[in-house]
């Protein structure tokens, strides 16, 4: 009976610290330091949210840059890469779908989807090789559209960790704001 009292004690106080204590005051860390990031990176314009930095949002209309293939459909509960291997035939088919949709020189980016499905970052490259489609749909210059490519580019994290790249969203906001 003594040890089934201390156990239960020890298992009251541990659930208390690690169940509630420990995640609010990681909470209240969060909220304090950063809290942007402990809010999901929300985009809000005029009081609506429009989107997060962190999730890709599927963009179809020509008059936008298009982010990269997503196996989830864009979708957050069901994310995730489509697990198919280099000789997946379903890969291989789903790659030249992507290649006919943006063509047959199409930064690798664009033809395949990330390991989540939901990565809201493209290449510049990938960025770039989208200008010639939005300039004639919005009737913009092409170098007008170049520029405010290299306007949103993210250098790598830290200087170092992986490479620059475009956030697609705050891309095609930034260009909804030329206008």
């Amino acid at each position: 009976m003594k040890t089934t009292l201390q156990s239960l004690r020890i298992y009251i106080v541990l659930t208390l610290l690690t169940g509630v204590i420990y995640p609010l005051a990681m909470t209240g860390v969060a909220q304090l330091l950063f809290p942007k990031q402990a809010n999901g990176s929300r985009i809000i314009e005029q009081d609506k949210l429009v989107g997060s930095d962190l999730i890709a949002q599927k963009f179809e209309n020509p008059k936008y840059f298009w982010p990269r293939p997503s196996a989830a459909d864009y979708a957050t509960v069901a994310s995730g890469a489509s697990n198919k291997g280099p000789t997946s035939g379903d890969l291989k088919k789903s790659i030249e779908e992507h290649r006919q949709k943006f063509g047959a020189d199409a930064p690798v980016d664009l033809l395949t989807a990330s390991a989540s499905g939901l990565d809201p970052h493209i290449s510049p490259e990938a960025a770039h090789s989208q200008i010639p489609r939005i300039a004639a749909e919005r009737n913009m210059s092409v170098p007008k559209l170049a520029e405010l490519i290299d306007q949103t580019i993210e250098p790598p994290q830290l200087g170092f960790i992986g490479e620059p790249r475009v956030n697609v969203l705050q891309l095609n906001l930034a260009l909804d704001h030329l206008r």
